[in-house]
């Protein structure tokens, strides 16, 4: 409901809790609901996971869903350039890493224009892993993902920030993630 209502959040509990579905559910909700959109390509959602495994196991989890009109795909470095062009063109629901986000979805910022306009959530997940200066770099990306997201024309994203051992969540959260 907080996502839904556009405030950041950050869900912190055990594994195995249902984390997962804490941020599955906005997300999901939000591709879903704008996947009908006329003359756009709808609503997107970005998820970003500190490993490749974590990903892939999520996008299985998306997939098994089977929410209509949600296009999932992953977007790392070992995927073929013409199935990254099929991605950003066409998946509405992309799961990839900071490093990726980094050093290409925002230098080619240009090329996932309708992306970036159309993104209304950022998942975050394992946000405890962004510590120290790598967790300030992720902050930079982060920060420079919602610039661009809003210069593309769009409302900018909520972001929703997962972990299963962040002692203090809202700390942790508000170091990483500053408007």
């Amino acid at each position: 409901e907080a996502v839904r209502a556009g405030r950041h959040v950050v869900v912190a509990t055990g594994t195995a809790s249902g984390k997962s579905l804490a941020y599955l559910l906005p997300a999901l909700t939000a591709v879903a609901e704008g996947a009908g959109e006329p003359g756009g390509r709808g609503s997107t959602a970005l998820y970003l996971s500190p490993t490749k495994a974590l990903a892939a196991d999520q996008l299985a989890s998306v997939r098994a869903l089977g929410v209509p009109g949600v296009r999932a795909a992953t977007y790392d470095g070992d995927l073929p350039s013409e199935e990254r062009r099929w991605v950003r063109e066409h998946a509405n629901y992309v799961l990839t890493n900071p490093d990726m986000l980094h050093r290409s979805l925002l230098p080619g910022h240009g090329r996932w224009q309708r992306f970036l306009r159309a993104l209304r959530v950022v998942v975050v997940d394992e946000c405890h892993r962004y510590r120290g200066l790598f967790g300030s770099h992720v902050a930079a990306v982060l920060r420079r993902l919602r610039r661009l997201a809003l210069a593309a024309g769009g409302p900018g994203p909520v972001f929703v920030l997962a972990s299963a051992t962040a002692a203090d969540p809202a700390t942790t959260a508000s170091r990483r993630h500053r408007s």
